[in-house]
């Protein structure tokens, strides 16, 4: 049974849609977000992306880049709001190791599909991935458009 009220917002900030066509993903991982205030109240009003964000590994530590969170102009009136900067992952060491390790070896990508909250925390989900080629594409968009269509005969026949 569901504890979410009928009115209730979605826990899901923002999705990175393009990641799921562009690439096979292969592990994932939750990360906590460091924030500044004006960020975390343009989150809250759901202004953000992540089309053309990506994670960078560096010095042991894990960094999002290129993701966009456009300032509310209430909030952000005492501070020069940088809306793309470079925002801080937070990661076990173990999780870090595994990532680097991965990239580094494998020839993998990391790169966030959601930002969510859970609690009052804002969480970003990384995933370890592999480029798709474009049979790849064509073959996951005919199976979905098969599946589609599967769907509307279900239905029709039910009728």
């Amino acid at each position: 049974m569901s504890k979410k009220k009928p009115g209730a917002p979605s826990a899901t900030i923002a999705l990175n849609k393009k990641a799921k066509h562009e690439y096979h993903i292969e592990d994932r991982f939750e990360a906590g977000l460091s924030l500044l205030g004006w960020e975390v109240k343009s989150l809250r009003a759901g202004k953000a992306q992540l089309t053309e964000a990506y994670v960078l590994l560096k010095n042991g530590e894990a960094w999002l880049l290129g993701s966009h969170m456009t300032p509310l102009t209430a909030a952000s009136t005492h501070v020069i709001a940088d809306p793309t900067r470079t925002r801080k992952l937070l990661l076990h060491a173990k999780e870090i190791a595994k990532i680097v390790g991965k990239v580094n070896q494998a020839g993998y990508t990391c790169i966030p599909l959601a930002l969510y909250w859970k609690k009052n925390k804002v969480k970003c989900e990384i995933a370890l991935v592999k480029g798709k080629k474009l049979f790849d594409k064509r073959a996951t968009e005919k199976e979905r458009d098969w599946n589609r269509q599967k769907q509307r005969i279900l239905r029709d026949n039910k009728v």
